[in-house]
């Protein structure tokens, strides 16, 4: 990026109403705890410079109408480093947002911890790190905006910490600084684009569009809900397949109606969370966010209709867990022949990312809501499927196994596929009278395969 805008520009672009917080007093020395030479001159540099005492200024706003503590650091205040005034003034921010409920969008651009504090500025981190968790104990969400630069310490605690974290395009974000990263370093890697790539950030935001954007993510994330929602209703076939098989290939059918069809219909506006913060995504295998449904804010993790990678489970985890803490009911939608089995997806820790989101999924104490709306392959499916709350649509099935592959397992004629489907009893009526699933949406009684209203 080339142009820097300072703190209060950058504030001046989500608000028009900030009232700063008064900061806590502290008494030091001239040149700082360590007595650097020179400190106190190159810190009254700074502040003739930037009008600015210190390398963030906070305060509170309402943004689009929500209101939330902001965070925003001056880079032109000694590269926007942290120091123990610094530290101050965070702790206070994030202390001031537990007391009155809000939540905190800090807006990051530092260079990382100041040097001529040494290990007293780096500790900081340690007290950022403490109010963050302690914010995320409440309930209370923290959106992070990357600027140019978002690096070292910084970027490892009020950046990457965040729950939803919004890049600015072009923003150099990493944890090394241009100065201390390895000579023949890819700049490219340092990168805002670089980060969503690779799943540590979820979203490019121009300067322009930061209010909107902002804006809707603080509207959706500050609406609890405590009871769960209504599974769509069936965009596809409307009558229930005749045998196993007749199941199977209506799934598998390229006309049946796909995720982001059920997603585009359910909600009338929705943001998306992109990334398992562990260097993956899978945006081609699950798709996650937070949506508005009739009113009320829905967090929503959608298998796709392939296989799901292991970045894909990582990411419906870590929605599940977010909208549990802040009291956000979930809707799933299963849709995959089953889990990536490839070499690679064992590589990235295939097994390990399916318990994680089972797990997610069990511990929650939000409600979550599940619809099987193509087909359920195993417990690649399974997974996102809530225990109890899981309903299907009449172009659905839900086996254990494929019916090809449990054929081969048993070392059956492959003309005997057909049967062997039948006998696994996969169809959305089979798995109502097994107890596996609520019920059939659209259906008023699945047993009979009478179509609803």
């Amino acid at each position: 990026m080339t142009d820097r805008l300072s703190a209060r520009e950058t504030v001046a672009l989500v608000t028009d109403d900030f009232t700063e917080l008064p900061y806590p007093a502290r008494d030091s020395a001239e040149d700082g705890p360590l007595g650097w030479p020179g400190y106190g001159a190159a810190r009254a540099r700074a502040a003739a410079r930037t009008g600015e005492q210190e390398s963030v200024i906070c305060g509170t706003a309402h943004i689009e109408g929500t209101r939330a503590v902001l965070v925003a650091f001056e880079f032109g205040f000694l590269g926007g480093s942290l120091g123990e005034r610094t530290g101050d003034r965070l702790e206070a921010a994030y202390a001031h947002a537990r007391a009155h409920r809000l939540p905190v969008v800090p807006l990051v651009a530092t260079g990382g911890s100041r040097m001529q504090e040494g290990m007293l500025a780096l500790t900081q981190l340690q007290r950022v790190a403490r109010e963050s968790a302690l914010t995320r104990e409440a309930g209370l969400p923290q959106i992070a905006v990357l600027r140019d630069p978002t690096t070292g310490g910084g970027w490892a605690t009020l950046g990457a910490g965040a729950d939803v974290v919004l890049a600015l395009p072009g923003a150099q974000v990493g944890f090394a600084g241009s100065r201390v990263r390895p000579a023949d370093a890819d700049p490219a890697a340092y990168t805002a684009e670089a980060q969503v790539a690779a799943g540590a950030a979820d979203a490019l935001v121009r300067p322009e569009e930061l209010r909107g954007t902002l804006g809707r993510w603080l509207r959706l994330l500050t609406r609890p809900s405590t009871a769960p929602v209504p599974p769509p209703p069936p965009l596809g076939a409307r009558d229930l397949p005749a045998t196993g098989w007749d199941a199977v290939r209506r799934a598998r059918s390229p006309e049946r109606p796909r995720a982001t069809a059920y997603l585009d219909t359910y909600f009338t506006h929705r943001v998306t969370l992109a990334g398992d913060r562990c260097g993956g995504t899978d945006p081609d295998g699950m798709l996650c966010g937070f949506g508005e449904h009739e009113g009320r804010t829905v967090a929503y993790a959608a298998q796709t209709g392939t296989a799901t990678r292991p970045a894909g489970y990582r990411t419906a985890a870590r929605l599940v867990r977010l909208a549990d803490r802040l009291g956000i009911p979930v809707l799933t939608l299963v849709d995959t022949p089953g889990a990536a089995n490839d070499a690679e997806a064992e590589r990235q820790g295939a097994g390990a990312a399916i318990a994680d989101l089972f797990g997610a999924v069990a511990a929650a104490r939000t409600p979550v809501t599940t619809l099987v709306v193509g087909e359920g392959g195993s417990g690649g499916a399974l997974a996102p499927a809530a225990p109890g709350n899981t309903w299907a649509t009449p172009d659905s099935y839900f086996s254990v196994i494929a019916p090809e592959l449990a054929a081969a397992i048993l070392k059956r004629h492959p003309e005997e596929v057909e049967a062997t489907a039948d006998q696994l009893r996969i169809r959305p009526q089979d798995l109502v009278e097994l107890g596996v699933i609520r019920g059939v949406v659209g259906v008023a009684d699945p047993r009979e395969g009478h179509p609803a209203g």
